[in-house]
C-alpha cells in the first residue's frame, strides 16, 4: 500500500507554520490587533491543524505569539451579526448552535492532533484564547502572563471549550471564581494550580524551553507519543478499570520490538534514535 502525498502547507496571514526537524512552529502573527480572533483566524488555524494531522512530518507542535498579549480573543467587532445573532425564532437558535459547533471543532482539533501540543503564552491570554490554549497538553507562560474568562464580562456564557476542560485542569472552585467573576488569574497562581507548566522572566527563554520540550518529544518514537496521548486523554473521561483495558488493546495495537530496541540501544550508546513518522493520512477528497 502506498501511502499518499502530503498536501501543500496553507496560505496563512493571521499566522505564520514552519517545521523544523520535525518541530512544527505555530505563531499567530497579528500583534497589531492583540491577535484577536476574527473569521479568517478560525478559518486558518482549522486549515494549518488538519495540514499537521493529516501529514506525518512533524511530531510536535508548539503555538507562540507575538507582540504584548498572546491572543486577547474574540474580535467581537469582525464578527458583526454573530455576535447579535438572532434569538427570535427557533432558526435562529438552531443557527447559534451550529455557529458554535463549527467553533468548538477547530479547539477540539488541537485536543485531537496526533502530536502533542506546547502553548506558549505571553501577556494576556483572553476570552476565546483561554479556550484555545486548555486544548493544549502543555502550557509555558511567561512572568506577565495573566488568563481572563472575559465572556462573563461581555454578558455571555463562555461556550468554546473553557468551561468544560478548565474543570479537568484546575480546582472547580477556582473554575466558579474566574467564570463568575472575569477575575485576571496571574501566571504564578496559574502554575501553582497546574494550569501552566512553568514560569519564565522572559518571552524568549519561555519560547527556547517550548522548542526545546517539543524537541525532546520529536526525539521519541512517534507511535509511541501518539499512544500515550491517546491514553492520557481517554483516562481522563474515563474510569481506572475502563482505561486500564483500552490500554491493553492499545498497547497490543502499537507495540514494536523494533521501537524498543531501538530507544534502549540509543540510550546506551548516547545517540538519537530512529524511529519511522506516522503515515500520512488519506482525505476522503483524494479518493477516487
Amino acid at each position: 500500500m502506498t501511502h499518499p502525498q502530503p498536501t501543500p502547507a496553507p496560505v496563512l496571514s493571521c499566522f505564520t507554520l514552519t517545521v523544523t526537524d520535525h518541530v512544527a512552529h505555530l505563531v499567530l502573527s497579528r500583534p497589531e490587533a492583540m491577535n484577536t480572533m476574527h473569521p479568517l483566524f478560525w478559518r486558518e488555524l482549522d486549515q494549518a491543524l488538519a495540514h499537521l494531522h493529516q501529514g506525518g512530518q512533524a511530531r510536535a507542535l508548539v503555538i507562540s505569539s507575538t507582540g504584548k498579549h498572546f491572543s486577547a480573543g474574540m474580535a467581537l467587532e469582525t464578527f458583526g451579526g454573530a455576535i447579535a445573532m438572532d434569538d427570535q425564532s427557533p432558526e435562529g437558535r438552531a443557527a447559534i448552535f451550529d455557529l458554535l459547533t463549527d467553533m468548538q471543532a477547530t479547539f477540539t482539533r488541537l485536543e485531537n492532533l496526533r502530536i502533542p501540543v506546547i502553548a506558549a503564552i505571553q501577556g494576556g491570554c483572553i476570552g476565546g484564547a483561554v479556550d484555545m490554549v486548555t486544548a493544549a497538553c502543555i502550557r509555558y507562560a511567561t512572568q506577565d502572563a495573566f488568563f481572563c474568562i472575559q465572556e462573563i464580562n461581555i454578558g455571555m456564557v463562555a461556550d468554546v471549550g473553557t468551561l468544560q476542560r478548565l474543570p479537568k485542569l484546575i480546582p472547580m472552585g477556582l473554575v466558579k471564581e474566574l467564570a463568575y467573576t472575569g477575575r485576571r488569574l496571574g501566571a504564578e497562581r496559574a502554575q501553582a494550580v497546574g494550569l501552566v507548566n512553568e514560569v519564565f522572566g522572559t518571552q524568549e527563554a519561555m519560547l527556547a524551553a517550548a522548542l526545546a520540550c517539543a524537541r525532546e518529544i520529536a526525539a521519541k518514537p512517534p507511535v509511541a507519543i501518539w499512544g500515550t496521548k491517546q491514553a492520557v486523554h481517554y483516562a481522563r473521561d474515563h474510569s481506572v478499570e475502563d482505561s486500564l483495558r483500552q490500554m491493553g488493546w492499545l498497547q497490543g495495537a502499537i507495540w514494536s520490538n523494533r521501537h524498543v530496541g531501538e530507544s534502549v540501544a540509543a540510550m546506551k550508546q548516547k545517540r538519537a534514535g530512529e524511529y519511522p513518522a506516522l503515515a500520512p493520512l488519506m482525505r476522503f477528497s483524494d479518493c477516487g
